[in-house]
């Protein structure tokens, strides 16, 4: 493996499920904010941030799970835990991501400027949250939440209540489709010691999932009704709420490789409600 390859690896840039999870709901805060199409600077700045903080928790997830994560078949063959990418040099990258996306993001206003703070915190934390509690998947749904604040704060200069409802609901969106991935290595994170959701919920884990998939949507319903969309926003989590009962079909068995597929398909999900944003902020223009 050559070093630009481990690299590709060792950031996702090979997956971008990722980047694509954590881009629908930053979409989703810049659109509801601008009303339509955010301005363009702004708009460039938080899609190159999605793909830089994506990269780089990446980065600090394999370091902290460094020494597990030859323990599970899913992750053996990660850049660091084979020790191709070294700790002190996966650091050093996490840095200069973190660096770039800083630089972009002193382009914006000051409330933006101080909500990113948050943004690498949150981004550092999640990945110890898994030795302390059975719940990193809030962590987890926080860190990719934490741009709907800061999309607010850079296109009006101020949050309102109804972001911290789209916030809330991207959270349970995240727990959802987090537990659904954790489903795939419940049993070798069992031997090793990580902790999740999908072994907090044990049995009840489809139960629980569909709770926060129905959270999600009523959070979503209120932050329409705050932010007065339209039809066209209700019919996108109509066809939403089908994709998530899908979902729900895909992990009847708790089959490894279904479950996976599900995580993979939440993208779609977001899209879905994306585009009922979109249309809905056009049609109004």
């Amino acid at each position: 493996m050559n070093r630009l390859d481990a690299y590709i690896q060792l950031t996702r840039l090979n997956k971008p499920i990722g980047i694509l999870l954590l881009l629908w709901p930053t979409l989703w805060g810049l659109w509801i904010a601008a009303d339509g199409l955010p301005p363009l600077l702004v708009l460039l700045v938080f899609v190159a941030g999605v793909v830089l903080m994506r990269s780089a928790g990446c980065i600090i997830n394999d370091y902290a799970d460094r020494e597990v994560d030859r323990h599970v078949q899913r992750t053996a063959e990660r850049p660091i835990t084979t020790g191709v990418v070294t700790p002190r040099e996966a650091l050093l990258l996490f840095g200069v991501l973190v660096a770039i996306a800083f630089l972009l993001v002193l382009t914006l206003n000051r409330l933006t400027i101080m909500l990113s703070f948050g943004a690498v915190a949150l981004a550092i934390i999640y990945p110890f949250m898994k030795r302390f509690t059975h719940l990193p998947q809030i962590f987890l749904g926080a860190a990719f939440g934490w741009s709907i604040p800061m999309a607010f704060a850079a296109v009006s200069g101020a949050v309102p209540a109804g972001a911290w409802l789209l916030f809330t609901a991207t959270v349970c969106w995240s727990i959802v489709y987090d537990t659904m991935y954790a489903m795939v290595d419940r049993e070798d994170d069992l031997k090793v010691g990580i902790r999740s959701t999908a072994i907090l919920f044990g049995n009840w884990d489809r139960e629980i999932i569909g709770l926060f998939q129905l959270a999600m949507m009523l959070l979503l319903v209120f932050a329409g009704l705050e932010f007065q969309l339209g039809w066209h926003y209700y019919l996108g989590l109509v066809i939403a709420s089908v994709v998530g009962v899908y979902h729900q079909w895909l992990i009847r068995g708790r089959e490894p490789t279904a479950c996976f597929q599900a995580f993979l398909h939440n993208h779609w999900l977001g899209m879905t409600i994306f585009l009922g944003i979109a249309l809905d902020r056009l049609v109004i223009a």
